[in-house]
């Protein structure tokens, strides 16, 4: 029996020992990591520096260590992916501007895609958009200075200029045969970022040019005041780059009342984040077309992406641009920043559109709906003695029920001749339609 305790005490104090053994083993080689890591770190900051006091001492042209330090940050933050970036004094306090919906320049956003600056979207309204510039143009050159191996960074900075300065991008356009040359004059950009139109007498047009920070207080006081009345909503958010994620998520909370928006996920886990439906936020309830194009970007593609998911919405237009990644800009001095990508984000069927955008559920290419009058045709009004049509009375007075000349140039509606020109308004208005009758 002793023989047998103490084989039994044995073993234990074996494999205790063997347990013992493991950990310290373990934590050498975790303790020998780290110091390797450390070793590899001291070591390249070492390069780092020898670098640039190299660079500073032989350069051809006279170079001060803080310039040097700018055109490694900016080299370094560039090289990560195409949306991070190194923000200067001056980058950093237009960002800013921006965000708050006023800026200066041509009001064009711009990506690198395939390696080539494109234009994402022209801001409604702005001199890129009265000039011509269009969604997925690929920008060859900027004042006859080539765009290969240039950054956004340098591209926007040579875009920008004095108000009232001319300037001229060489573009290449899909369909055309040779590039094209357009002339663009700067100006300062006040953007209205929400604007609505009413269509006929039920329907609520809602065009969102970009994501700014009033962008759901606008939306919703313009449902809110059409309430009563409005029976279908069309969202466009055609050629809309993106903006701020907050304002993203707030406005999908306004139609969806309960489920995920959107999550995110980083390489840490505190940079996990979703964002859920509050059924306290949501105003409306009426049946949605939301429109989309490859001009559609970032907090555009949350919006469409969600309301599909959601089934809330019918996504009609052309596959979006495909940015699904979160940005952050992070102060490093009170001056200077860096737009860093933390994370990828997810829509609520957990898909991501990294690369791949959200595609709609009826696609519809751009254009005009071609009308033909025939001549041969004989309608009730063309038979001798056919019947009158009938009057009625208003306030007295004998009145047709017409619509009146004065409507149809009121700046707040969308006319039917207007909806001839954009055969993707004119789907999604049919569409509205159709489930007005549905829901009865």
């Amino acid at each position: 029996m002793k023989n047998k305790k103490f084989i039994t005490l044995g073993f234990i104090s074996v494999g205790f020992a063997m347990t013992l053994l493991f950990s310290t083993n373990l934590f050498a080689k975790t303790y020998e990591n780290e110091e390797n890591k450390e070793a590899s770190r001291l070591q390249s900051l070492a390069k780092f520096t020898k670098v640039i006091s190299i660079v500073e001492q032989y350069n051809v042209d006279d170079v001060t260590i803080e310039e040097l330090m700018d055109k490694a940050l900016q080299g370094m933050m560039n090289n990560l992916d195409a949306h991070s970036s190194y923000l200067t004094h001056k980058e950093y306090k237009k960002l800013k501007v921006q965000t708050n919906g006023e800026f200066g320049g041509l009001g064009i956003t711009v990506g690198i895609k395939d390696g080539a600056l494109t234009v994402i979207a022209p801001i409604e309204g702005t001199p890129a958009d009265k000039a011509g510039l269009k969604a997925s143009d690929i920008i060859l050159k900027i004042d006859n200075e080539s765009t290969i191996n240039m950054t956004i960074d340098e591209a926007v900075s040579r875009m920008r200029g004095k108000v009232g300065d001319p300037i001229d991008l060489t573009i290449v356009r899909e369909g055309e045969a040779k590039p094209l040359s357009i002339h663009i004059v700067r100006a300062i950009i006040t953007i209205e970022s929400v604007y609505t139109r009413a269509i006929g007498d039920d329907i609520l047009y809602i065009r969102v040019t970009s994501f700014d920070k009033k962008v759901t207080e606008d939306v919703s006081k313009a449902i809110k005041n059409k309430k009563s009345t409005t029976k279908g909503i069309v969202l466009d958010l055609r050629n809309n780059p993106g903006g701020l994620l907050d304002q993203a998520v707030d406005l999908v909370d306004l139609f969806v009342n309960e489920g995920d928006i959107v999550s995110q996920k980083g390489r840490e886990k505190n940079d996990d984040r979703t964002y859920k439906a509050s059924k306290s936020k949501t105003i409306t309830k009426v049946p949605m077309v939301v429109l989309i194009n490859g001009g559609s970007a970032s907090a555009s593609e949350i919006v469409s992406g969600a309301l599909q998911d959601h089934k809330r919405a019918v996504i009609l237009g052309e596959n979006t641009f495909g940015k699904g990644s979160v940005q952050v800009v992070l102060p490093i001095t009170e001056e200077e920043a860096i737009k860093l990508t933390i994370a990828r984000y997810y829509l609520p069927s957990g898909r991501t559109i990294q690369a791949v955008g959200v595609k709609p559920d009826i696609e519809v290419l751009p254009g005009e709906i071609k009308t033909h009058e025939n001549g041969f045709s004989i309608k009730e009004s063309e038979l001798k003695k056919h019947l009158e049509e009938e009057l009625i009375k208003v306030d007295g007075d004998d009145k047709k029920e017409t619509q009146t000349k004065e409507d149809k140039d009121k700046k707040d509606i969308i006319t039917p001749e207007q909806m001839k020109k954009d055969i993707q308004l004119k789907e999604a208005v049919d569409i509205i339609r159709a489930l007005i009758i549905i829901k009865g």
